[in-house]
């Protein structure tokens, strides 16, 4: 299995963390026929993380460990403005623009290096369901959000295999249109596909994606499917998203009162390059109103060759200082043996070293 070492520089900064954001309405504009609102939202996330190895980014060498400040040790920090008209008859127009933050500078981050590099996205919605078009999340990623152990954190979880794997691609999608059914007997389905294109070749940077979930009581199910071309318009973004490959998932969770386990399992088949298998398991548990844990373990092993293969383990801890204000803690072990490079967190530890590795992270989040 081989992957480029030099690519780490252009995307460590361009997950995401899908996890869901407090908002508050930010202005509100009645008319005569219809009623508008539009919503400012965002997360501010900062930590120190310690990595008991480093990556040189150059050689690709294991070196010493390290301290460094990273934005997004939690969750992408990011602002974002979400906007719904609504137009009669049980329709609604709906937009998101969301960007992406790196707060250690200011600059983007945690996104495809554009100013609306997370969504931006123009639909409508109403009894027949929901149809967006523009730069969006796909059903394959939004099947691995929701049984994730740890929600696809920054740090310590499903959202580093991800990367670690396929870069950006099926995260921000560009050019694509998605429809979500309504939800019908717990049953909802999604579809996506995204345009690609280039002169002489249409099928360039094309992208497929579709997903089923089912809910009954405390019981959620999910499965999805990716397929996608390399090159097209995607490939000329910052953080291009057009690595060809094939993903499925398929995962459960349940919830108890305070308690919820997750259960997934993850195929990333890259053509004439690896097939990795990720299992994955976990739980969180919320001890007190303010005070909850979570972790989890994800085994990746590569299809192509059983001696490259992974284990990381991780554990949080978050205690909420009010219902906007977070400090979390982290720690995460990995064990990389062959060709394996799975890493500890997105950004400062995307690519894990031979053998093994360890890290603790320390920060604070604030959601408006």
């Amino acid at each position: 299995m081989t992957k480029k070492i030099s690519t780490i520089r252009a995307i460590r900064d361009a997950a995401v963390g899908c996890a869901c954001t407090l908002a508050v309405t930010f202005a509100s504009a009645p008319a005569a026929h219809a009623q508008s609102s539009i919503t400012l939202y965002g997360i501010t996330d900062a930590s120190i993380l310690y990595t008991s190895k480093t990556l040189n980014l150059s050689t690709g060498a294991s070196e010493g460990h390290q301290f460094s400040f990273e934005s997004a040790g939690e969750n992408a920090s990011r602002f974002g403005l979400r906007g719904t008209e609504d137009l009669g008859g049980g329709l609604a127009a709906i937009f998101t623009l969301e960007s992406g933050i790196d707060i250690s500078n200011g600059g983007f981050g945690n996104s495809n290096g554009e100013f609306f590099g997370r969504q931006a996205w123009v639909g409508v919605t109403g009894g027949f369901g929901t149809l967006t078009a523009g730069l969006q999340f796909s059903p394959f990623l939004l099947s691995i959000f929701a049984n994730d152990p740890r929600d696809l954190k920054q740090f310590g979880s499903g959202l580093v295999s991800y990367v670690d794997n396929v870069i950006v691609t099926g995260l921000f999608n560009p050019n694509s249109v998605m429809y979500t059914s309504p939800e019908i007997a717990g049953i909802q389905g999604r579809a996506m596909y995204a345009f690609g294109g280039s002169p002489g070749n249409f099928q360039a940077g094309q992208q497929y994606s579709a997903g089923l979930t089912y809910h009954y009581s405390g019981l959620l199910i999910t499965a999805a499917m990716y397929s996608g071309n390399p090159g097209g318009s995607a490939a000329t973004i910052p953080n291009p998203s057009t690595i060809a490959f094939s993903g499925r998932n398929i995962g459960a969770t349940y919830y108890f009162d305070r308690l919820t386990v997750k259960a997934t399992y993850t195929l990333y088949k890259v053509a004439g390059s690896f097939d990795n298998r990720v299992i994955s398991g976990g739980l969180a548990y919320k001890l007190t109103p303010a005070l909850s844990l979570d972790g989890g373990a994800w085994y990746t092993r590569d299809g192509n060759d059983s001696n490259n293969h992974s284990i990381l383990g991780s554990l949080g801890v978050d205690y909420s200082l009010s219902k906007r204000t977070t400090l979390y803690s982290q720690v995460a072990y990995v064990n990389n043996h062959g060709g394996m490079n799975t890493g500890l967190a997105i950004n400062g530890a995307l690519f894990g070293v031979p053998g093994s590795q360890f890290a603790a992270d320390l920060g604070i989040r604030h959601s408006f």
